[in-house]
């Protein structure tokens, strides 16, 4: 796989919610651990501790139509631990080790702390972890679950300082669409329905929204959305930047319209969201992929694409 061109190996150190694709175990990483150094991919990892949720999940017996119920099931604490092994893991197997949808506001200076010894380990965030904060969330409004879950106000602006200190690289979208039937809506039980936000089509808006109020310009967004991520899976030759030489994958966006968000004119399949009715900031025009339109002011052109292998390898492509 590494010789064909993939950008790196994804595992889920909990229980995914997806049967073909289990959680793996501390003497799966081991094992993988010598192949991983040897060919310099990275290794992405959800990473929230088994033992702490399992715990937890165990003894729960609260109303699964309360939020604090789903948030009470995937603390902080389940981050904390799963981070702590994964540095470990690093250092021992000399791996990049890249954690993905970090929740916990305070971890990016687990991050700071292992890079300053020398350990390659990355982290990024998500636009909803950025825009929402727990104690906003109505009960059985499940268009909001996902996992590790929102938290509370605070590790929202804990992420925020993260990405300002750098040692939080990037911001992905985690896009995790569903039928609607399958979040349960009606019956919101937010222990049963699928987890996962529909994050793709609106998530330039919401993190340009969150990083224009927080002083953050244009080009700090550039770096988290499009440079970092092309770093990471080895594309910096030809991602990420506006240079000569490079795909000319480009957005015509006017950062100061503001724009409400209607779940029926979304493009995306399921029209299931928990933006419904927010206001965001900035609204895309154009969007070119390699030099051809691909978006033209709620129309779809001529989307081009190709397969994206990686053209490097290396222990830490994000500096």
């Amino acid at each position: 796989m590494a010789a064909a061109g993939v950008v790196g190996f994804k595992a889920f150190l909990s229980p995914s919610g997806v049967p073909e694709f289990p959680r793996v175990s501390r003497a799966d990483l081991a094992a993988a651990g010598p192949a991983l150094q040897r060919i310099g991919l990275p290794l992405l990892v959800h990473a929230e501790e088994p033992a702490v949720l399992d715990d937890i999940t165990r003894d729960l017996s609260a109303d699964p139509r309360l939020y604090s119920t789903w948030l009470a099931t995937r603390p902080p604490s389940a981050e904390m631990q799963a981070m702590a092994a994964l540095v470990t893991f690093a250092r021992t197997h000399g791996v990049h080790v890249h954690v993905v949808h970090l929740a916990a506001g305070d971890l990016w200076q687990v991050v700071r702390d292992a890079r300053a010894q020398g350990w390659s380990v990355s982290a990024e965030t998500c636009p909803h972890y950025l825009t929402f904060a727990a104690e906003e969330i109505p009960d059985g409004a499940t268009e909001f679950k996902c996992a590790p879950p929102i938290r509370d106000a605070s590790h929202r602006e804990g992420l925020w300082d993260g990405l300002r200190a750098g040692a939080i690289h990037l911001i992905a979208s985690d896009h995790s669409p569903c039928p609607p039937a399958l979040k349960l809506r009606e019956r919101g039980d937010f222990m049963q329905a699928w987890g996962g936000i529909a994050s793709l089509e609106l998530s330039l808006a919401a993190v340009w929204t969150g990083a224009h109020a927080r002083g953050a310009a244009p080009h700090d967004v550039v770096r988290w959305m499009s440079t970092m991520p092309a770093r990471l899976a080895g594309l910096r030759k030809r991602k990420g930047v506006i240079a000569p030489g490079y795909d000319a994958d480009l957005v015509v966006w006017d950062p100061d319209t503001s724009v409400v968000v209607d779940a029926a004119h979304l493009h995306q399949r399921h029209p299931v969201t928990p933006y419904a009715g927010r206001t965001l900031r900035g609204r895309v025009h154009r969007t070119y992929v390699s030099g051809h339109l691909a978006f033209h002011d709620g129309r779809f052109g001529d989307p081009r694409g190709e397969t994206l292998l990686r053209t490097m390898a290396s222990d830490d492509e994000l500096g």
